[in-house]
């Protein structure tokens, strides 16, 4: 897997202060993507141990309150192998981070057999994930006022509740607002 870009103090893409790796490589091309450049699987920097090494050091400050995987699309089979072993060393070293992703995909998509997302990791990915932004970004639906998101279509999921519940459940509204 490869890398476009870390950065080490983000607001924009989750709750409080973050770490956010944008991953490489992406099928879905979507219209006016605001980063098409990491469509590219080899675009950037190899993700090696010691990026791992590099985002866990940035990721310890009590100041940072987690980590998010952006895109490009974390939820390529392919950056899908290779992000699980590292959630595992994020929650196993830093249990009180929580963890967010975007995808271009629906949560459906990516519980669905046979679906291009799915493999055989997605469930454990998920599993380690505290919050999922899910949808392509659609231009006709393009909304400036939304927190963490660009079109109307995309749902701020809240997982640990999905999966309390069984139901797809959305952050509260007081919550999307929050920094």
């Amino acid at each position: 897997m490869y890398y476009g870009e870390i950065k080490d103090c983000d607001i924009a893409n989750g709750e409080g202060v973050r770490v956010t790796l944008f991953v490489s490589g992406c099928t879905n091309h979507c219209p006016h993507c605001f980063q098409p450049q990491t469509w590219d699987f080899t675009y950037g920097q190899p993700f090696t141990k010691e990026t791992e090494d590099q985002l866990l050091n940035m990721l310890a400050p009590d100041y940072i309150q987690g980590l998010t995987l952006l895109g490009g699309e974390p939820f390529e089979p392919e950056n899908q192998r290779v992000l699980v072993p590292f959630l595992h060393r994020v929650r196993e070293t830093l249990p009180q981070k929580n963890i967010w992703s975007f995808t271009g995909f629906t949560y459906e998509d990516l519980l669905t057999d046979g679906s291009h997302p799915r493999c055989e990791v997605t469930d454990e990915m998920l599993s380690m994930l505290d919050v999922l932004v899910d949808g392509r970004f659609v231009e006709e639906l393009k909304n400036l006022s939304l927190r963490f998101r660009g079109s109307s279509n995309q749902r701020l999921i809240d997982l640990k509740k999905t999966r309390e519940t069984g139901i797809v459940t959305l952050l509260p509204e007081k919550n999307r607002h929050k920094i």
